[in-house]
């Protein structure tokens, strides 16, 4: 990675942050029937969409990590998260950092996700503040084939009471799959860094994530989203490995349950009547 020197929860993841569903063995049915349909298909693009906004959290919050734990422990530190074919160049104003982030016209990170395109990244120049605002916006961007569009803005504590870093990210993003149907979703998160920050090494990152948000489907449904227990994101996993997210529309309410802390693309979902059902997450399941 190029560092020179020239520049939200989360979320994420950033925000945050939003963590919905898919499945793989009934992409053309609906999941309910009746006033309140949930679409399978819909459900997976909603969990690609939360992984695409949580990503562009994570990487803001790791590109700025590494530049507070240089200024204030006055250490040479580096993160090894972004790799080589990934530009950044931050430009320092008399009150601010500008910080882009550049990912070509294509490359890949650790965890497998294929980036392309700029995130642009800005945040006051004072490094010893203790709660900070990070902007983030998007330029060409694209994500597993997604192009993204939107931007979303991280307010980050050094330390909450448990002593963890921490960003609550408001997030607005729509994407265009590669099938040209297009999607939107928003949301709020909090995103609190509980394992591995200033190691340097990013397989050691996990991240507790809860917030609520917003998705609107390529079909036009809407239905909302929250988080009743806490979703753990190893940096290390493409997916999350565990935690219970709730969905809802109309009156009708499902859960998500992403399972034991294991690696893997499965999930429960539990239907509004109760009945369950193992599901695969995502586009892509390995």
């Amino acid at each position: 990675m190029k560092n020179s020197l020239k520049i939200s929860n989360l979320t994420g993841v950033v925000l945050m942050a939003l963590l919905v569903l898919a499945s793989c063995a009934k992409d053309e049915s609906p999941v309910f029937s009746e006033e309140a349909t949930f679409d399978v298909a819909e459900l997976k693009t909603s969990d690609e969409a939360e992984l695409i906004s949580e990503e562009i959290s994570n990487i803001g919050e790791d590109v700025y990590a590494t530049e507070e734990i240089k200024a204030t422990s006055k250490a040479d530190y580096a993160s090894n998260y972004l790799p080589d074919c990934v530009t950044i160049t931050t430009v320092v104003t008399s009150n601010s950092k500008e910080t882009t982030i550049d990912f070509g016209e294509g490359c890949e990170l650790p965890n497998g996700n294929l980036l392309s395109g700029i995130i642009f990244m800005s945040y006051a120049k004072d490094m010893d503040m203790a709660t900070k605002t990070i902007a983030l916006s998007l330029e060409n961007f694209t994500f597993n084939g997604v192009a993204v569009e939107g931007s979303s803005s991280l307010v980050r504590m050094r330390s909450n009471d448990n002593g963890n870093p921490q960003s609550d990210a408001v997030a607005n993003y729509s994407g265009e799959w590669p099938d040209g149907s297009t999607a939107s979703f928003t949301g709020n998160r909090t995103r609190e860094w509980i394992e591995g920050y200033g190691s340097g090494f990013w397989g050691d990152n996990v991240f507790l994530i809860s917030g609520q948000g917003t998705f609107t489907g390529k079909m036009g449904n809407v239905f909302s989203k929250e988080t009743v227990a806490p979703l753990r994101r190893e940096l290390s996993c493409r997916f999350i490995v565990s935690g219970v997210l709730q969905f809802s529309k109309n009156d009708a309410t499902a859960s998500l349950d992403f399972g034991d802390g294991s690696c893997d693309a499965k999930g429960l979902l539990t239907y509004p009547n109760g009945d369950e059902e193992e599901i695969f997450l995502r586009r892509f399941n390995k």
